[in-house]
C-alpha cells in the first residue's frame, strides 16, 4: 500500500530535498508507511531516507531534519487513509436515534483506533486487525481508549449485535502486557448491563491494572427517534443513584487496595439522582473529563479559585445563561456565589428543554439553535446572551440542527457569547471582562 503526496510546504526538509507532490510515499528508513501513525513514528528521526514512487519508478531520497522537525508533506486527509466506521449494531447507539435530514456527517459512526490515540475517541476493539495491535504495543502508542460496556461476553455480542465483540475483549489483556495504557467506559442500560453485570465488569477490568488507568460508568442517552429500535427506557432518580452507590463502594475498594479509584459514575448520574457532586480531590487527576466524569466540579473548582483574580467593585452588569436541564440549577449556584461578591450582578440561567432530540436528553451540547430560539424569543435575555461553546461545532458557528449563531443571534436580539468549560472564563463573561 501506499499514500500519495498531494503537497510539499515550502522550505520544509521535505522540498529541500526536492521531494515532488504526485509521489507515493512508500517507505521511510525502510519502515512501510499505511497511515498518519506510520508517518509521524517514523519521521522524527534526523535522519531520514525515503522510499517515493512515480511514473518514473521508484528512487530513494535522504532527508536531513531537526529531531521532531517536520517533514513538510501533506496528504489528501489527516489519517493518509479512509476513516473506519463502525461495524457493530449497538442496541443504544445514539447515532441510530438521529432525526433524518441532518448533514452527512453526523451520521457517520466512526471506530477508528488512530483517531482514539490522536484525538481521543473511544473505540470498541471489533475493528482492529492483528497489525493494528501488533503496531500498538511496538510503538507504545497510548492511551487508547475503549467502550467496553460489558466484559461478559455474551453479553456484550448481544448489545453490540457482533459475533466477535465477545472475542475481542481478548485484546485488553494482550495491550494491557504490552504496557498500554487505557482508558474505559461502560454505557450503562438499565436491567442488561448494571447491577450484577456492573459488578462483573469492574471487577474483570479491574484485573487489568496498572495498565488499566480510569473507566467511567455513563447513562445511556435516548432520543425520541427510537422507532423499530432495541427497546430501552431511562434511568430513574433511585435507579441512578443504586448506580452511583454501587461504583463509588468499587472505587473505594480501588482506591485501599492500589491508592486510585480508577471507576467513576459521570455526573450525569449524580444529576439524576439528585446528589451532591463530589469535590476535586474525588476525581485526582480528572482522567475522565471527555465523558462528563468531574466536569462540573472542575468547573466549579476554578470558578471559585478565579474570584480572588477580579476586583470586587459595583459594576452592574445584566446577562443571561441557557444551559441544559441538567446543569442549570448547578450554573445558577455559580451566579449566585458571584453576586455575594458584585452585588449588581444580575444573571439568568434558562434550562433549555430539548424538543429536538426528546426530553430524556438533559446536556447542554445537544441543544439546537432552533430550541434557542423558540425557548428564549421573547424572554428578559439582558445585555449579553452566554453560551456553552459546546453547543457549537468545532471550528464553525454552526449548531446540530445548521442553524448559525448569526441567525440565533438575530431572532433573539441580543449580543452572544460562547463560553468554555473552564470556570475562570465562565467567570470572566460573566463579569464582562475581555479576555
Amino acid at each position: 500500500m501506499a499514500v500519495t503526496i498531494r503537497g510539499v510546504e515550502s522550505g520544509s526538509p521535505a522540498a529541500r530535498a526536492k521531494i515532488r507532490a504526485g509521489e507515493e510515499l512508500l517507505a521511510i528508513n525502510g519502515q512501510e508507511i499505511v497511515d498518519v501513525l506510520d508517518y509521524r513514528f517514523y519521521m522524527m528521526d534526523k535522519r531520514l531516507e525515503l522510499t517515493l514512487r512515480s511514473g518514473a519508478g521508484e528512487r530513494k531520497v535522504s532527508v536531513k531534519k531537526g529531531e521532531y522537525e517536520e517533514l513538510g508533506l501533506t496528504f489528501d486527509t489527516y489519517l493518509m487513509d479512509r476513516e473506519r466506521s463502525c461495524r457493530n449494531q449497538c442496541i443504544f447507539c445514539f447515532i441510530d436515534q438521529m432525526p433524518p435530514g441532518m448533514r452527512e456527517t453526523l451520521y457517520f459512526k466512526d471506530d477508528d483506533a488512530r483517531l482514539s490515540f490522536l484525538y481521543g475517541n473511544y473505540i470498541t476493539l471489533t475493528n482492529l486487525t492483528e497489525h493494528d495491535i501488533e503496531r500498538t504495543i511496538r510503538m507504545k502508542i497510548s492511551p487508547v481508549n475503549i467502550s467496553v460496556h460489558t466484559t461478559n461476553p455474551e453479553l456484550r455480542c448481544k448489545m453490540m449485535h457482533n459475533r466477535f465483540a465477545g472475542e475481542s475483549l481478548s485484546i485488553l489483556r494482550r495491550l494491557a502486557d504490552g504496557g498500554i495504557a487505557m482508558n474505559a467506559q461502560l454505557v450503562l442500560c438499565p436491567g442488561i448491563n448494571d447491577g450484577a453485570e456492573l459488578e462483573r465488569s469492574m471487577r474483570d477490568l479491574a484485573e487489568y491494572l496498572p495498565a488499566l488507568r480510569t473507566v467511567s460508568c455513563v447513562p445511556v442517552g435516548l432520543t425520541k427517534y427510537r422507532g423499530g429500535l432495541y427497546p430501552l427506557r431511562p434511568y430513574t432518580k433511585e435507579e441512578a443513584a443504586d448506580v452511583v452507590a454501587q461504583v463509588e463502594a468499587f472505587g473505594d475498594e480501588m482506591k485501599a487496595r492500589h491508592g486510585t479509584r480508577v471507576f467513576y459514575a459521570s455526573d450525569e448520574f449524580y444529576l439524576k439522582a439528585g446528589l451532591p457532586l463530589h469535590d476535586g480531590d474525588f476525581y485526582e487527576d480528572y482522567g475522565q473529563l471527555e465523558n462528563g466524569v468531574g466536569m462540573l466540579t472542575l468547573q466549579r473548582e476554578q470558578f471559585r479559585d478565579a474570584l480572588p483574580f477580579f476586583e470586587p467593585d459595583g459594576r452592574k452588569r445584566n446577562f443571561s445563561i441557557a444551559t441544559g436541564v441538567a446543569a442549570a440549577p448547578f450554573l445558577q449556584k455559580l451566579v449566585d456565589e458571584a453576586r455575594e461578591t458584585w452585588h449588581n450582578l444580575n444573571g439568568k440561567v434558562y434550562p433549555i428543554v430539548n424538543d429536538f432530540f426528546g426530553h430524556e436528553i438533559t446536556v447542554a451540547g445537544l441543544i439546537t439553535g432552533q430550541d434557542l430560539i423558540a425557548q428564549l424569543r421573547g424572554k428578559d435575555l439582558g445585555d449579553e446572551l452566554l453560551l456553552p461553546d459546546v453547543l457549537l461545532k468545532f471550528h464553525e458557528d454552526v449548531f446540530l440542527d445548521d442553524v448559525t449563531l448569526s441567525e440565533v443571534r438575530e431572532a433573539l436580539g441580543v449580543p452572544i457569547t460562547m463560553v468554555g468549560s473552564d470556570g475562570y472564563e465562565l467567570l470572566r463573561c460573566m463579569l464582562g471582562e475581555e479576555a
